[in-house]
Protein backbone atom coordinates (compact mmCIF):
# COMPACT_ATOMS: atom_id res chain seq x y z
CA UNK A 1 0.00 0.00 0.00
CA UNK A 2 1.29 3.23 -1.31
CA UNK A 3 0.88 6.72 0.58
CA UNK A 4 0.49 9.62 -1.13
CA UNK A 5 4.04 11.12 -1.28
CA UNK A 6 5.11 7.64 -2.52
CA UNK A 7 3.11 7.97 -5.85
CA UNK A 8 3.22 11.54 -6.47
CA UNK A 9 -0.28 12.35 -5.77
CA UNK A 10 -0.55 16.54 -5.13
CA UNK A 11 3.21 16.63 -4.64
CA UNK A 12 4.22 19.55 -2.25
CA UNK A 13 0.32 19.90 -0.94
CA UNK A 14 1.49 19.04 2.65
CA UNK A 15 5.19 17.82 3.75
CA UNK A 16 3.45 14.50 5.91
CA UNK A 17 1.03 13.38 2.86
CA UNK A 18 -1.36 12.72 5.20
CA UNK A 19 -3.82 14.74 7.29
CA UNK A 20 -2.13 14.49 10.58
CA UNK A 21 -3.65 17.47 12.75
CA UNK A 22 -7.10 16.54 13.50
CA UNK A 23 -7.28 18.84 16.16
CA UNK A 24 -5.79 22.39 14.56
CA UNK A 25 -8.90 21.27 11.92
CA UNK A 26 -11.09 20.82 14.70
CA UNK A 27 -9.91 24.34 16.08
CA UNK A 28 -10.49 26.02 12.83
CA UNK A 29 -14.30 24.71 13.11
CA UNK A 30 -14.76 26.12 16.37
CA UNK A 31 -13.21 29.68 14.99
CA UNK A 32 -14.79 29.60 11.99
CA UNK A 33 -18.52 28.78 13.51
CA UNK A 34 -18.34 31.04 16.37
CA UNK A 35 -16.80 34.25 14.19
CA UNK A 36 -13.84 35.08 16.53
CA UNK A 37 -11.15 33.16 18.42
CA UNK A 38 -12.50 34.67 21.20
CA UNK A 39 -15.34 33.19 21.34
CA UNK A 40 -14.04 29.79 20.24
CA UNK A 41 -11.69 30.20 22.81
CA UNK A 42 -14.45 30.20 25.68
CA UNK A 43 -16.72 27.59 24.04
CA UNK A 44 -13.42 25.34 23.91
CA UNK A 45 -11.83 26.95 27.21
CA UNK A 46 -8.28 27.38 25.46
CA UNK A 47 -6.91 30.63 24.92
CA UNK A 48 -7.57 32.75 21.90
CA UNK A 49 -3.48 32.75 21.83
CA UNK A 50 -3.14 29.05 21.64
CA UNK A 51 -5.94 28.71 18.89
CA UNK A 52 -4.16 31.33 16.73
CA UNK A 53 -0.66 29.65 16.61
CA UNK A 54 -3.13 26.17 15.98
CA UNK A 55 -4.66 27.56 13.09
CA UNK A 56 -1.86 29.45 11.62
CA UNK A 57 0.23 26.52 11.92
CA UNK A 58 -2.63 24.67 9.56
CA UNK A 59 -2.53 27.39 7.09
CA UNK A 60 1.18 27.06 7.36
CA UNK A 61 1.51 23.31 6.63
CA UNK A 62 -0.85 23.57 3.94
CA UNK A 63 0.57 26.38 2.24
CA UNK A 64 -2.91 28.30 2.30
CA UNK A 65 -4.77 31.23 3.90
CA UNK A 66 -8.26 29.55 5.84
CA UNK A 67 -8.78 33.27 7.75
CA UNK A 68 -8.89 36.98 7.13
CA UNK A 69 -8.87 38.56 10.59
CA UNK A 70 -11.00 41.73 10.84
CA UNK A 71 -11.64 44.26 14.19
CA UNK A 72 -15.45 42.37 14.35
CA UNK A 73 -14.57 38.56 14.41
CA UNK A 74 -12.96 36.44 11.30
CA UNK A 75 -14.12 36.14 7.53
CA UNK A 76 -13.72 32.77 5.47
CA UNK A 77 -11.59 33.20 2.02
CA UNK A 78 -12.51 30.64 -0.42
CA UNK A 79 -10.43 27.96 0.25
CA UNK A 80 -11.55 28.34 3.94
CA UNK A 81 -15.21 27.76 2.72
CA UNK A 82 -13.56 24.96 0.94
CA UNK A 83 -12.31 23.37 3.75
CA UNK A 84 -14.92 23.60 6.11
CA UNK A 85 -17.27 21.20 4.34
CA UNK A 86 -14.50 19.07 4.07
CA UNK A 87 -13.63 19.00 7.58
CA UNK A 88 -17.39 18.88 8.58
CA UNK A 89 -17.46 15.68 7.22
CA UNK A 90 -14.53 14.67 9.00
CA UNK A 91 -15.88 16.05 12.36
CA UNK A 92 -19.48 13.82 11.41
CA UNK A 93 -16.70 11.08 10.48
CA UNK A 94 -14.90 11.17 14.05
CA UNK A 95 -18.11 11.53 15.99
CA UNK A 96 -19.71 8.00 14.76
CA UNK A 97 -16.10 6.50 15.37
CA UNK A 98 -16.30 7.71 18.96
CA UNK A 99 -19.75 6.20 18.84
CA UNK A 100 -18.95 2.72 17.11
CA UNK A 101 -16.37 2.14 19.79
CA UNK A 102 -18.53 3.16 22.99
CA UNK A 103 -21.27 0.71 21.41
CA UNK A 104 -18.68 -1.92 22.11
CA UNK A 105 -17.51 -1.32 25.21
CA UNK A 106 -19.18 -4.59 26.97
CA UNK A 107 -19.10 -3.22 31.13
CA UNK A 108 -20.90 -0.42 32.39
CA UNK A 109 -17.70 1.77 32.49
CA UNK A 110 -16.56 5.08 31.13
CA UNK A 111 -17.31 8.24 30.89
CA UNK A 112 -20.70 9.70 30.67
CA UNK A 113 -21.35 13.54 29.85
CA UNK A 114 -24.80 15.35 30.88
CA UNK A 115 -25.28 18.75 29.96
CA UNK A 116 -28.06 20.71 31.91
CA UNK A 117 -28.84 24.74 32.48
CA UNK A 118 -27.00 25.72 35.48
CA UNK A 119 -29.60 25.99 38.15
CA UNK A 120 -31.10 22.88 37.38
CA UNK A 121 -27.83 21.48 37.79
CA UNK A 122 -26.36 23.52 40.63
CA UNK A 123 -29.80 23.21 43.11
CA UNK A 124 -31.48 19.46 41.44
CA UNK A 125 -29.32 17.56 39.44
CA UNK A 126 -26.05 18.09 41.27
CA UNK A 127 -27.08 16.72 44.60
CA UNK A 128 -28.65 13.81 43.47
CA UNK A 129 -26.05 12.56 41.38
CA UNK A 130 -23.95 11.31 44.45
CA UNK A 131 -26.90 8.31 43.91
CA UNK A 132 -26.23 7.65 40.25
CA UNK A 133 -22.77 7.46 40.71
CA UNK A 134 -22.94 5.11 43.91
CA UNK A 135 -24.81 2.64 41.92
CA UNK A 136 -22.55 3.12 39.37
CA UNK A 137 -18.76 3.44 40.64
CA UNK A 138 -17.65 2.67 37.33
CA UNK A 139 -19.10 5.31 35.98
CA UNK A 140 -17.49 9.05 35.62
CA UNK A 141 -19.92 11.75 35.53
CA UNK A 142 -18.96 14.79 33.66
CA UNK A 143 -21.61 17.44 34.63
CA UNK A 144 -21.99 20.63 32.63
CA UNK A 145 -24.05 23.22 34.32
CA UNK A 146 -24.03 26.18 31.50
CA UNK A 147 -27.07 28.66 30.46
CA UNK A 148 -26.30 27.79 26.69
CA UNK A 149 -27.34 24.84 25.15
CA UNK A 150 -24.81 22.06 24.53
CA UNK A 151 -24.79 20.81 21.02
CA UNK A 152 -25.35 17.15 21.50
CA UNK A 153 -24.50 16.34 17.40
CA UNK A 154 -21.61 17.77 18.22
CA UNK A 155 -20.62 15.28 21.11
CA UNK A 156 -20.30 18.31 23.56
CA UNK A 157 -22.72 16.03 25.66
CA UNK A 158 -24.54 12.58 25.13
CA UNK A 159 -27.43 13.88 27.37
CA UNK A 160 -28.61 17.79 27.55
CA UNK A 161 -31.36 18.71 29.33
CA UNK A 162 -32.86 22.27 28.39
CA UNK A 163 -35.87 24.89 28.96
CA UNK A 164 -35.59 25.44 25.07
CA UNK A 165 -36.80 22.95 22.71
CA UNK A 166 -34.25 22.13 20.31
CA UNK A 167 -35.29 22.40 16.33
CA UNK A 168 -33.01 19.49 14.92
CA UNK A 169 -34.51 16.23 13.48
CA UNK A 170 -31.88 13.96 13.80
CA UNK A 171 -31.91 13.87 17.65
CA UNK A 172 -34.15 12.55 20.09
CA UNK A 173 -36.37 14.90 21.75
CA UNK A 174 -38.12 14.18 25.17
CA UNK A 175 -40.32 16.39 26.93
CA UNK A 176 -39.60 14.96 30.83
CA UNK A 177 -41.10 18.06 33.22
CA UNK A 178 -42.40 21.35 33.60
CA UNK A 179 -40.69 24.08 35.96
CA UNK A 180 -42.46 26.80 37.38
CA UNK A 181 -41.41 29.85 38.46
CA UNK A 182 -43.18 32.69 40.04
CA UNK A 183 -41.54 35.66 42.43
CA UNK A 184 -40.00 35.09 45.92
CA UNK A 185 -38.94 37.41 48.87
CA UNK A 186 -36.60 36.42 52.02
CA UNK A 187 -37.27 37.53 55.27
CA UNK A 188 -34.29 39.19 55.78
CA UNK A 189 -35.48 41.73 52.91
CA UNK A 190 -38.85 42.07 54.59
CA UNK A 191 -37.49 43.03 57.60
CA UNK A 192 -35.57 45.87 55.79
CA UNK A 193 -38.47 46.88 52.93
CA UNK A 194 -41.52 45.30 54.10
CA UNK A 195 -43.81 42.73 52.80
CA UNK A 196 -44.36 43.55 49.18
CA UNK A 197 -48.41 43.72 48.12
CA UNK A 198 -48.62 44.00 44.62
CA UNK A 199 -47.03 44.53 41.40
CA UNK A 200 -47.46 48.50 41.66
CA UNK A 201 -46.25 48.33 45.52
CA UNK A 202 -42.98 46.59 43.94
CA UNK A 203 -42.49 49.12 41.45
CA UNK A 204 -43.22 52.24 43.28
CA UNK A 205 -41.31 51.08 46.68
CA UNK A 206 -39.21 47.51 46.26
CA UNK A 207 -36.20 46.75 44.84
CA UNK A 208 -35.44 43.13 42.39
CA UNK A 209 -32.64 41.09 41.48
CA UNK A 210 -33.01 40.39 37.81
CA UNK A 211 -31.56 37.13 35.93
CA UNK A 212 -30.91 37.88 32.03
CA UNK A 213 -29.34 34.96 30.60
CA UNK A 214 -29.87 32.17 27.97
CA UNK A 215 -32.68 30.27 28.82
CA UNK A 216 -34.46 32.39 31.10
CA UNK A 217 -37.21 34.56 31.06
CA UNK A 218 -36.04 37.22 32.81
CA UNK A 219 -35.72 39.98 30.14
CA UNK A 220 -39.01 39.62 28.96
CA UNK A 221 -39.99 39.74 32.23
CA UNK A 222 -39.14 42.68 32.91
CA UNK A 223 -40.10 44.27 29.53
CA UNK A 224 -43.08 43.28 30.06
CA UNK A 225 -43.73 43.89 33.51
CA UNK A 226 -41.53 46.57 35.07
CA UNK A 227 -42.71 49.91 33.39
CA UNK A 228 -39.85 51.82 34.83
CA UNK A 229 -35.44 52.17 34.00
CA UNK A 230 -33.40 49.64 36.06
CA UNK A 231 -31.34 52.14 37.77
CA UNK A 232 -33.10 52.44 40.93
CA UNK A 233 -35.53 49.54 40.81
CA UNK A 234 -32.62 46.51 40.06
CA UNK A 235 -30.70 45.90 42.63
CA UNK A 236 -28.36 43.24 41.14
CA UNK A 237 -27.99 41.29 37.68
CA UNK A 238 -27.28 38.57 37.74
CA UNK A 239 -26.28 35.73 34.16
CA UNK A 240 -26.45 32.17 36.32
CA UNK A 241 -28.78 30.53 38.35
CA UNK A 242 -26.87 30.31 41.45
CA UNK A 243 -25.88 34.13 42.09
CA UNK A 244 -29.62 34.56 41.59
CA UNK A 245 -30.38 32.73 44.06
CA UNK A 246 -27.94 33.73 46.66
CA UNK A 247 -28.92 37.30 45.84
CA UNK A 248 -32.33 37.01 46.61
CA UNK A 249 -32.13 34.65 50.12
CA UNK A 250 -29.54 37.25 51.24
CA UNK A 251 -32.31 40.15 50.85
CA UNK A 252 -30.93 41.94 47.97
CA UNK A 253 -34.43 42.26 46.43
CA UNK A 254 -37.34 40.59 44.93
CA UNK A 255 -36.58 37.50 41.84
CA UNK A 256 -38.42 34.69 40.39
CA UNK A 257 -37.50 31.56 40.99
CA UNK A 258 -38.44 27.94 40.61
CA UNK A 259 -41.15 26.70 43.12
CA UNK A 260 -38.69 23.99 44.48
CA UNK A 261 -36.37 26.23 45.77
CA UNK A 262 -37.68 27.14 49.30
CA UNK A 263 -38.37 23.02 49.76
CA UNK A 264 -34.39 22.55 49.67
CA UNK A 265 -33.28 25.62 50.51
CA UNK A 266 -35.37 28.00 51.81
CA UNK A 267 -36.18 30.77 53.94
CA UNK A 268 -37.70 32.31 50.92
CA UNK A 269 -41.25 33.55 50.69
CA UNK A 270 -43.74 33.34 48.09
CA UNK A 271 -45.69 35.94 46.45
CA UNK A 272 -48.96 35.63 45.02
CA UNK A 273 -48.84 38.72 42.96
CA UNK A 274 -50.46 37.25 39.49
CA UNK A 275 -47.11 36.65 37.49
CA UNK A 276 -45.85 33.46 37.19
CA UNK A 277 -44.52 31.36 34.52
CA UNK A 278 -44.17 28.23 33.28
CA UNK A 279 -41.17 26.31 31.13
CA UNK A 280 -41.10 22.75 30.03
CA UNK A 281 -37.95 20.53 30.89
CA UNK A 282 -36.58 19.15 27.60
CA UNK A 283 -34.13 15.56 27.22
CA UNK A 284 -31.99 15.51 24.34
CA UNK A 285 -29.64 12.84 22.93
CA UNK A 286 -28.28 11.64 19.99
CA UNK A 287 -30.31 8.03 19.02
CA UNK A 288 -27.49 6.12 18.68
CA UNK A 289 -26.25 7.18 22.16
CA UNK A 290 -29.02 5.30 23.83
CA UNK A 291 -27.29 1.47 22.20
CA UNK A 292 -24.61 2.71 25.13
CA UNK A 293 -25.77 0.82 27.93
CA UNK A 294 -23.45 3.56 30.28
CA UNK A 295 -25.57 6.33 28.63
CA UNK A 296 -28.73 4.77 28.19
CA UNK A 297 -28.67 4.42 32.27
CA UNK A 298 -27.92 7.79 32.25
CA UNK A 299 -30.99 8.65 29.72
CA UNK A 300 -33.12 6.35 32.54
CA UNK A 301 -32.35 8.24 35.58
CA UNK A 302 -32.29 11.82 34.39
CA UNK A 303 -36.02 11.45 33.47
CA UNK A 304 -36.95 9.90 37.20
CA UNK A 305 -35.17 12.66 38.87
CA UNK A 306 -37.97 14.87 36.82
CA UNK A 307 -41.04 12.56 37.68
CA UNK A 308 -43.37 14.74 38.39
CA UNK A 309 -45.70 11.97 40.50
CA UNK A 310 -42.45 11.74 42.44
CA UNK A 311 -41.29 15.11 42.40
CA UNK A 312 -44.33 17.56 42.51
CA UNK A 313 -42.29 20.93 41.62
CA UNK A 314 -42.09 19.05 38.15
CA UNK A 315 -45.72 18.14 37.34
CA UNK A 316 -47.66 19.81 34.67
CA UNK A 317 -49.74 21.59 36.63
CA UNK A 318 -48.82 24.27 39.07
CA UNK A 319 -48.71 23.45 43.13
CA UNK A 320 -48.10 25.96 45.15
CA UNK A 321 -44.95 25.78 47.05
CA UNK A 322 -46.71 26.11 50.58
CA UNK A 323 -48.43 22.79 49.40
CA UNK A 324 -45.41 21.17 47.82
CA UNK A 325 -43.97 19.55 51.02
CA UNK A 326 -47.89 17.85 51.68
CA UNK A 327 -47.51 16.44 47.61
CA UNK A 328 -43.90 15.15 48.56
CA UNK A 329 -44.35 11.23 49.61
CA UNK A 330 -40.61 10.40 49.20
CA UNK A 331 -37.63 10.70 50.84
CA UNK A 332 -37.13 13.71 53.12
CA UNK A 333 -35.16 16.76 51.06
CA UNK A 334 -33.66 17.35 53.62
CA UNK A 335 -31.29 15.12 53.84
CA UNK A 336 -30.64 14.77 50.10
CA UNK A 337 -29.39 18.36 50.46
CA UNK A 338 -27.61 18.14 53.77
CA UNK A 339 -24.23 20.47 54.01
CA UNK A 340 -25.28 22.47 51.07
CA UNK A 341 -28.32 24.50 52.28
CA UNK A 342 -29.75 25.50 55.65
CA UNK A 343 -33.24 24.91 55.29
CA UNK A 344 -36.16 26.32 57.59
CA UNK A 345 -39.04 24.72 58.69
CA UNK A 346 -42.35 25.75 56.60
CA UNK A 347 -44.27 26.82 59.37
CA UNK A 348 -41.95 28.80 60.55
CA UNK A 349 -41.63 30.78 57.23
CA UNK A 350 -45.43 31.01 56.96
CA UNK A 351 -45.50 32.33 60.79
CA UNK A 352 -42.72 35.11 59.55
CA UNK A 353 -45.04 35.54 56.55
CA UNK A 354 -47.96 36.33 59.02
CA UNK A 355 -45.90 38.84 61.20
CA UNK A 356 -44.66 40.63 58.04
CA UNK A 357 -48.40 41.38 57.01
Amino acid sequence: MHSIESTGEHSGAHPSGRMDDWDSVRIFLEVARTGSFRAAAEHLGLSAGYLRKRVQHLESTYRTTLLTRHVDGVRLTLEGKQVIAAATRMEEASFELRRAFSRNTPNLSGEVRLAITEGLGTFWVAPRLIEFQRVHPGLLVDLKCEMRSADVLRLEADVAVQLERPNVSSLKIVRIGRLHVMPFVSPAYVEIYGMPKGPDDIRQNHRIVLQDAEQTRGRELYDQYANREELGFVAMRNNVSSAHVWAIAKGAGIGWLPTYVPVIGGPMIPLDIGIQFDMDIWLTYHPDAKKIRRVSRLIEWTIDAFDGRKYPWFRDEFVHPNELLKSYKSEALVNMFAGFTTRTDPQIVQSRMAKAK
